[in-house]
């Protein structure tokens, strides 16, 4: 996209009205914002957010919070993310009928639309004091997400007593989430010639009888809440070979554990660690804790009720764990389906924008759900 084009989509996502989501989703899936070069769009979303009176608008970096002080007793905190993964024949919108297709129609600039409208519309009528947080990085490594970064530098912009992030749950309340965590085993041998294997020591063989238990485990599904977590437990990769003449002196077996919120970290990591019982060397590599759904906190449990809406727990992971470790409940609840995000075919419908404005208009105002 050449400079041009690229200032014409850029005016045109900090000028398109909010009162129709799909066309103002089409004005932010129009300007690239692939993971790390989301610095055009935060552009775009923080002259939006400063033209709204009432609201105070921080940009830190490649986040842009905005945040009303009405001197309400709680806080709702809304957050989505402006990155997106890679194009893949997808990055020029296209309206067809009440249908948008294009990269991030569901995750999750139709859920930073949705947020527009309320941060325009909504929140100075809301009965909570809210809180806007549009952020860099969500799609790549954790050591990028802008969320943690705020978390860590400034944890007064993202404070609240309840949190919604708009991740494509095709409205659904996604309640909690799995965590994630991801351990290295090493099996060492003895190099030697093909030849001659008997001189040597294969550490792909002494990897094999773990690799056979990891292949028979199925973890058990877990209740939280009223809600069954199924779990997981996958061997994503697999290193070793030296040549192909070389019996191999190393084999590293990569382990991903997918675990129900009535585990810790630890009781997870210990589970895994058995099961690798053999390897020469574990090593814990990446940690995810996971967020309990908390379905009968005072605001979750209002949120649902209110809105009357079904409810399930979130197979993966997702930032609701980053608040419901700094204290904050949170759910998943968004536009889109989330089973056509990354896809070449994603896309997101009107009336799934539409609804989730609607539901949550109605919850900050504390009104039924117009339909």
């Amino acid at each position: 996209m050449t400079d041009a084009a690229l200032a014409e989509v850029v005016a045109a996502a900090a000028s398109a009205p909010v009162g129709d989501l799909l066309e103002l989703t089409a004005a932010l899936v129009a300007v690239p914002s692939v993971s790390l070069a989301e610095e055009p769009l935060v552009g775009a979303v923080d002259t939006r957010l400063r033209r709204i009176p009432g609201l105070d608008v921080e940009r830190v970096g490649n986040n842009v919070v905005a945040r009303t002080n009405l001197g309400r007793e709680r806080r709702v905190v809304m957050a989505g993310h402006l990155d997106t993964v890679p194009a893949n024949n997808n990055a020029v919108p296209r309206i067809e009928g009440d249908v948008l297709h294009g990269l991030g129609a569901a995750d999750m600039k139709s859920g930073v639309a949705v947020l527009l409208r309320l941060a325009e519309e909504v929140a100075a009528e809301s009965r909570f004091d809210c809180t806007f947080v549009f952020y860099e990085a969500e799609e790549i490594a954790d050591e990028h997400n802008g969320l943690r970064k705020l978390f860590a530098d400034r944890p007064d912009l993202v404070a609240g007593d309840f949190a919604v992030l708009l991740e494509p749950t095709d409205l659904w309340l996604e309640a909690g989430c799995q965590g994630s965590i991801r351990l290295a085993a090493t099996f060492h041998g003895k190099r030697a010639h093909t030849a001659r294997p008997w001189q040597g020591i294969n550490a792909v063989d002494r990897a094999a009888p773990v690799l056979q238990r990891l292949a028979g485990h199925q973890p058990e599904e877990m209740e939280v809440d009223g809600l069954r977590f199924r779990q997981a437990l996958s061997v994503v990769a697999v290193h070793s070979g030296v040549a192909g003449n070389v019996v191999p002196d190393r084999c590293t077996v990569e382990v991903n554990r997918r675990y129900a919120p009535a585990l810790t970290v630890e009781e997870a990591e210990a589970e895994v660690r058995a099961l690798l019982d053999g390897a020469d060397e574990i090593a814990l590599t990446s940690v995810s804790p996971a967020a309990h759904p908390n379905l009968n906190h005072p605001l979750v449990a209002e949120f649902a009720g209110l809105l009357d809406l079904p409810v399930r727990c979130k197979l993966g992971w997702t930032d609701v764990a980053r608040f419901s470790a700094h204290g904050v409940p949170a759910v998943n609840f968004g536009p889109g389906n989330p089973e056509v995000s990354h896809t070449a075919g994603e896309h997101v419908t009107r009336a799934s924008v539409e609804g989730c404005a609607n539901a949550l208009s109605a919850f900050l105002r504390g009104e039924p759900v117009q339909t």
